[in-house]
């Protein structure tokens, strides 16, 4: 661990599920994040067609019939992800200021760890450019790379892909 991770997780993180009161906060994360971590990879123009505003209540109907986790570290929400049902995970933010921290991958293994204990075979990301080595790192393997139209401007992503390893036991 380097010195950032040590001073971000000596605090405790935590991790619980959506409130609607969170709603607010996750949309301006969500928003900053995108447009300040992922600025080195996208054009101001595909940042904004990205992450213009959130609709609230698409997005609050969204956390609610998925696994959504909130990391919260000394009260403040630093991150956010979310599972589908069939194994898809759908978001997975981390607050500008607390990026290589440890608050995304303890995000991502409780997501996974659900995933797995829901009997999902495999887990799939469409990760973007910047999250991309990020995933690589926790074992997903890149099925494809993409182009996705997002309010008429196109940006680059990869459909990235994690099978289950079955555990096996010796006696």
């Amino acid at each position: 661990m380097n010195k950032k991770t040590l001073f971000c997780l000596q605090d405790a993180l935590q991790l619980r599920s959506y409130q609607s009161s969170d709603l607010p906060n996750l949309g301006k994360l969500f928003y900053e994040t995108i447009h300040k971590v992922n600025q080195k990879d996208y054009t101001p123009e595909q940042l904004q067609a990205w992450a213009p505003t959130i609709t609230p209540a698409a997005w609050h109907e969204r956390f609610l019939h998925t696994f959504t986790q909130i990391a919260v570290l000394k009260n403040k929400i630093v991150g956010f992800g979310n599972l589908e049902q069939m194994g898809y995970l759908d978001c997975l933010y981390v607050h500008h200021a607390y990026q290589s921290c440890g608050i995304g991958t303890a995000i991502c293994d409780k997501l996974e760890q659900y995933a797995m204990q829901q009997g999902a075979q495999q887990i799939t990301v469409h990760a973007s450019i910047t999250a991309k080595p990020f995933f690589e790192h926790r074992g997903y393997v890149l099925l494809q790379e993409q182009l996705v139209k997002r309010n008429d401007v196109f940006l680059k992503n990869y459909k990235m892909q994690k099978k289950r390893i079955p555990i096996l036991f010796k006696n």
